[in-house]
């Protein structure tokens, strides 16, 4: 499509977290043109009721019923949903959908009512995002995760990892439980799911995608007393050099324009409110350690799902992306 051209676009699940930043980013874009913001609990209230600070952006409503006419639907709701969602609404096939739950991103479950889904990792699957119909967004720990490790795998030499990561409230969601109450996560640090992360599978599947001979990935997840981020540190055994390994990995991403290499540590504040993710290596003796850092809300989710919408319609990468850190 030509970069002038507007993509008529549809959010059901507008009014939770990943649907509030889908909205911020689309209002912004060139090319979007936001038909509807479903959300049946919010029906008939204009979006800044529950995104506050889109007072004096738009005078959208909520609505409950759903648009035909659209070129893309973004199904911004929770794990399980989506797959209920497209049982229970009729989608004309024509109409391009992004994902953002877990419901098709492994091979076993991404075809379903007749839609083909493919695996939304820009950096692994840029080629078939670009060619797709349907996309399923990936998710924000195994993002980080896979960016750390794809360009081991993609030369074969990924061995046993280990890997702890920490991330900000947001990633559990809008639904209030005990983890995420203030009192409760503020100067507070807590491991769940050790070992057992459902992102693990959709890791090990694109590892698997580029080194089929897949070493084990040991992942401990943290919770963090901070609203939005996440920070990765894996290590794995390697005999290249910290040079050889730096020269990987800026080959392997010189054509993904939100990946970046940098020479010295990262931190959390340079990549939230952006797409970026942000890679920094380590080596100490014979372990390569590899840390990344990537906003759990944009290129854990909203931002990939534009990323992987302007693929899939031919627009450059970057359109509508970018984004400003929030660095003090």
């Amino acid at each position: 499509m030509g970069n002038n051209a507007k993509i008529k676009l549809g959010i059901v699940g507008s009014a939770g977290y990943t649907g509030g930043e889908m909205l911020r980013i689309l209002l912004r874009h060139p090319n979007a043109d936001i038909a509807f913001v479903h959300s049946r609990s919010n029906a008939g209230q204009p979006v800044y009721k529950v995104h506050g600070d889109l007072l004096g952006e738009t005078d959208i409503h909520f609505t409950s019923e759903l648009e035909g006419d659209i070129d893309a639907l973004f199904l911004c709701v929770g794990h399980g949903e989506a797959k209920a969602f497209l049982a229970s609404n009729k989608i004309e096939e024509k109409i391009k959908i992004i994902d953002l739950s877990q419901d098709f991103r492994l091979a076993k479950s991404a075809e379903f009512e007749g839609r083909k889904f493919v695996y939304g990792l820009p950096e692994l699957n840029k080629e078939q995002i670009q060619q797709a119909q349907n996309i399923a967004n990936p998710g924000c720990f195994a993002t980080a995760i896979q960016l750390g490790l794809l360009p081991l795998a993609k030369a074969g030499l990924l061995k046993e990892v280990h890997a702890t990561g920490i991330t900000g409230s947001t990633g559990a969601g809008q639904k209030l439980q005990g983890t995420s109450h203030f009192s409760w996560r503020v100067n507070n640090v807590q491991a769940y799911k050790s070992l057992s992360h459902q992102h693990l599978n959709e890791i090990m599947q694109s590892i698997q995608q580029l080194q089929s001979e897949a070493a084990r990935l040991n992942f401990i997840p943290w919770r963090g007393d901070f609203a939005r981020g996440i920070y990765v540190s894996s290590y794995t055994q390697s005999d290249l050099s910290l040079e050889a390994a730096c020269s990987l990995y800026e080959i392997y991403y010189k054509d993904h324009p939100f990946t970046h290499i940098s020479k010295d540590m990262v931190d959390l504040k340079q990549v939230v409110n952006t797409n970026k993710c942000l890679i920094h290596l380590e080596k100490v003796d014979d372990k390569l350690v590899i840390h990344s850092a990537i906003d759990n809300l944009l290129k854990g989710a909203s931002g990939q799902a534009v990323q992987n919408m302007n693929l899939m319609f031919g627009l450059p990468e970057q359109t509508g992306l970018q984004l400003k850190a929030s660095s003090f």
